[in-house]
């Protein structure tokens, strides 16, 4: 009987979607028949938020705020003269000008984000803990720069649960994997259920999404028989959580694979939604596919959708060329302008969260001759959407960019900001690991009040 059902098991497993985080999402379901709490029932905040969801923009590398969102005159007045310690100013080679009617200032880099500031508020006096790619990533992701802990995806998974049973709650468009790997999007000691599932750009953007059976019919035969040999084998034993998960995965497998595949079509999106993002029908490739896929999601009732524009490779960070910024900067900037104004015409902004970030800043002073070395100290995010201020700017830096020297926004009180946003007391949102209540803001946070519509 074991080997039999191992083997009827390896050959339906070819012809499933076995996500990251599935098996344990469906655990969460077969335990719910039993009596437990389903983790991925939808539920209710602490109060009622102003967002339904949060689309998140990380730029990976670490973006130099005084070369997009941070203007600073003195920078280039004292271009060339020694900083405190001793290597020389660096000016930005790109102008700033003031955007819209709020008429904040936006480098020349991001013409097209610039049209949005007065949907937009921008944060100038962010600060993280830690100065190297990969701490400072799972800071911005996690709130921990030294040990693994959930993601802020994982956390607003677990906090509202999922309107859609047949999409994951957490889905990260990722070309390629960021500092931190997998951590970035995993869910730690929170149930498995809710770490983002990756979806990738290109020919086969989830592995195995199609069926490799015949028909529908014909794998319909096979799930069916599967059910009937699997719940043979768990009579006359224990419960068995991988068991039970692998149950249940093939019959979720097929809701997904229904829902999934249209969501990626994008052949009803008409030329106009293509040309407000930039994206040649047709691609899969770049920021453009993965904004407007991220508007498909967000619709379809997914919770938390991130995308990650580059890997731990090629990114923003800037220590030989700060030119760099210029190619990523084309990448992004069409994009992300084209999904505000996308979500704000469909009504969707009025609910949906819009962050976007990146891990520290850089420094006002040369690493090489042409190049910005990294800066936790201070740097720029901003938030558009549900719950938002837009046309302000919060916070400020000194004539440097060096520092935070008025309103200082640390990441824990990012963090706090956006779950408020959500409708969760951030203080509330915990669960219980190694008996201690856990919470993404770890013991830290206040929601920055003063960027609340």
């Amino acid at each position: 009987m074991d080997t039999n059902r191992r083997q009827v098991i390896r050959s339906l497993v070819g012809g499933s979607i076995l996500f990251p985080g599935l098996i344990s999402r469906l655990l969460a379901e077969d335990a719910a028949r039993g009596g437990e709490v389903d983790p991925l029932a939808p539920r209710a905040p602490h109060f009622a938020g102003k967002a339904k969801r949060v689309i998140m923009l990380h730029m990976s590398g670490g973006v130099s705020h005084m070369d997009t969102f941070d203007p600073k005159p003195r920078l280039t007045a004292d271009a060339g003269k020694p900083s405190p310690g001793g290597r020389p100013y660096l000016a930005s080679p790109w102008k700033f000008s003031p955007r819209g009617e709020c008429g904040t200032e936006v480098s020349e880099l991001f013409p097209h984000v610039g049209g949005c500031m007065d949907d937009i508020c921008l944060i100038r006096s962010m600060r993280t803990d830690h100065n190297d790619h990969t701490q400072a990533t799972l800071g911005i992701h996690t709130g921990s720069v030294s040990v693994t802990r959930p993601s802020l995806g994982s956390w607003v998974s677990y906090g509202l649960g999922t309107e859609n049973r047949d999409l994951p709650s957490f889905v990260v468009l990722a070309p390629q994997v960021p500092y931190a790997g997998t951590q970035a999007w995993g869910s730690d000691f929170l149930p498995g259920c809710h770490q983002g599932t990756r979806v990738l750009a290109g020919a086969e953007p989830i592995p195995d999404l199609n069926r490799r059976v015949p028909s529908a019919r014909v794998q319909q035969a096979e799930l069916a028989f599967l059910d009937r040999v699997n719940k043979d084998h768990r009579r006359d034993r224990s419960a068995d959580p991988a068991l039970a998960a692998r149950i249940r995965s093939f019959e979720t497998a097929f809701g997904m694979q229904r829902a999934m595949p249209e969501v990626l079509d994008l052949a009803r999106e008409t030329d106009a939604t293509h040309e407000l993002y930039g994206l040649e029908r047709g691609s899969t490739k770049g920021f453009a596919w993965q904004c407007l896929i991220a508007r498909r999601l967000a619709e379809r009732g997914v919770r938390f959708v991130e995308l990650i524009d580059v890997g731990s490779s090629n990114n923003w960070d800037a220590h030989g060329n700060l030119r760099s910024h210029e190619k990523h900067a084309r990448n992004v900037d069409r994009p992300i302008a084209g999904l505000l104004k996308d979500l704000k015409s469909r009504g969707m902004l009025n609910d949906t969260l819009v962050v976007w970030t990146t891990e520290f800043g850089r420094t006002p002073q040369t690493d090489s001759p042409d190049g910005r070395s990294h800066q936790n100290t201070a740097f720029s995010s901003w938030m558009a959407g549900a719950g938002i201020k837009g046309g302000i700017v919060h916070g400020k830096t000194d004539d440097y960019g060096a520092k935070v020297v008025e309103d200082e926004v640390h990441v824990h009180d990012f963090h706090a900001t956006i779950l408020h946003l959500l409708g969760f007391d951030h203080t509330r949102l915990t669960y219980r690991h190694a008996g201690r209540d856990f919470r993404l803001t770890d013991v830290s946070g206040e929601v920055v009040d003063s960027i609340l519509a």
